[in-house]
């Protein structure tokens, strides 16, 4: 045979390698592409580095991944799907998944968590409660969240403050506003009692961090019934006494409106930090045995907490929704959970993780937040697809009373301005 024959024979191998015969190599591994938000430094790297471990673990899918500003993102989101530009797997706060569900962003997870019956069963509740919406699960999140108030123990201390160490023990309204007052004595002259973390901005903080307030006085941002109204709820009596109380932090000197930096607490200037998880590493890098965790207050008859957190969620217009799950099934590894837990102080997603950690234990610094999780004190925030204008528009209240507005008229403007946006949408019946 001459070489010309062997030349077209290896030619002939090549082109039938290409159709998959086995004869060179595989091909080149689909892309599933990812967004996730510019959280806590801590988090973007434990994120990356699981991104890492993925991509070099098979050479089926490849993840392709997108850091965005959080302050933006919701906004970010809602463009690309107009645009038909959604990444296949994305990250998401909480409650938009009912809205990015309602809209159409999103597919169902329920088939795809059945084919793996022990991941199932490890996921915490509350973390199936948040994703779901219309008897369907939407999304899935590595790690729940946890709102209390860290405290300076060695300033509690010196002001004589009672420390409780349960939600069954916690403070009432009149035991919360007598230890402020009596903490005013040890704090520095440049300092304040309570830090409620408004350097944050009036974006979602606003809403996780306050609306607890309303639900513990008696109120509630929308009324949960039939999810048609916030009239009488976000405004009504129990709504305006929270925020009237809430107001009286401000004129009275107890809190700052306009905090000189994030650092009022990690430095000594407040004796008290009202906020969540995602402080505890720096928190306790800074305060070391000094850090105490303390159960929300009862502002009324029970005590209200946060719960939910940034989640996960594959898009109707994915082209490799196989892929994004795998990808996702392979964030909800037990190490991983774990990983993100350990970053970010927050409650880890899965019942074995949460089981072996020492932090979330009887006596753990971080008890309160399991307490508080399983304990009935929190609650979700509105499961509605109009949680976008809910939040925006009790943000936007909440910024004007600290800032010394009138109560009742941001609340009204408040209650108007989504039941405006309720009724624009056809109270957000199901979507065909």
């Amino acid at each position: 045979m001459n070489r010309k024959f062997w030349v077209a024979l290896s030619a002939l191998a090549l082109i039938f390698g290409a159709f998959g015969t086995g004869i060179v190599a595989a091909q080149s591994p689909t892309v599933v592409t990812v967004w996730f938000h510019s959280g806590q430094g801590a988090e973007r790297d434990a994120l990356t580095a699981i991104l890492d471990r993925y991509n070099a673990s098979q050479s089926v899918y490849r993840a392709e991944a997108t850091q965005l500003p959080e302050g933006s993102y919701n906004d970010q989101v809602n463009a690309a799907a107009v645009a038909n530009a959604l990444p296949c797997l994305l990250d998401f706060d909480g409650p938009n998944v009912y809205n990015y569900a309602w809209a159409g962003y999103l597919i169902p997870l329920d088939d795809y968590l059945a084919q793996v019956p022990d991941l199932a069963a490890d996921i915490i509740p509350s973390i199936i409660q948040q994703g779901t919406y219309q008897d369907k699960l939407w999304s899935i999140g590595t790690f729940d969240s946890g709102l209390a108030i860290w405290g300076n123990k060695k300033m509690l201390e010196a002001a004589n403050v009672r420390i409780p160490t349960s939600i069954e023990d916690a403070w009432t309204l009149d035991e919360f506003n007598a230890a402020l007052e009596a903490l005013r004595a040890v704090v520095p002259a440049d300092g304040y009692p309570l830090d409620l973390k408004m350097n944050y901005g009036a974006g979602e903080w606003f809403t996780y961090g306050f609306s607890p307030i309303l639900q513990s006085f008696g109120g509630d941002l929308i009324d949960r019934t039939d999810f048609q109204s916030a009239d009488g709820t976000i405004n009504g009596e129990a709504a305006v006494a929270a925020m009237t109380w809430f107001q009286g932090l401000f004129k009275n000197g107890l809190t700052s409106a306009t905090p000189e930096d994030d650092n009022v607490f990690k430095d000594g200037k407040a004796a008290l930090s009202f906020v969540g998880h995602w402080v505890y590493p720096e928190y306790s890098a800074a305060l070391g045995e000094d850090l105490v965790l303390l159960p929300m207050p009862k502002f009324g008859e029970k005590a209200a907490t946060g719960m939910g957190s940034w989640n996960w969620g594959i898009t109707s217009t994915c082209a490799a929704k196989d892929g994004a799950w795998d990808l996702l099934k392979f964030l909800l590894a037990a190490d991983n959970v774990k990983a993100f837990a350990d970053a970010s102080g927050a409650v880890p997603a899965l019942t074995s993780v949460l089981e072996a950690d020492a932090r979330y234990a009887e006596g753990g610094a971080l008890n309160i937040y399991f307490q508080q999780l399983v304990g009935g004190v929190a609650v979700p925030r509105p499961q509605t697809p109009a949680y976008p204008v809910i939040t925006r528009a009790f943000a936007q209240a909440v910024d004007e009373i600290a800032k010394g507005g009138d109560v009742q008229t941001a609340l009204d403007k408040a209650a108007d301005t989504i039941d405006r946006d309720i009724a624009n949408n056809n109270g957000y019946a199901p979507r065909n």
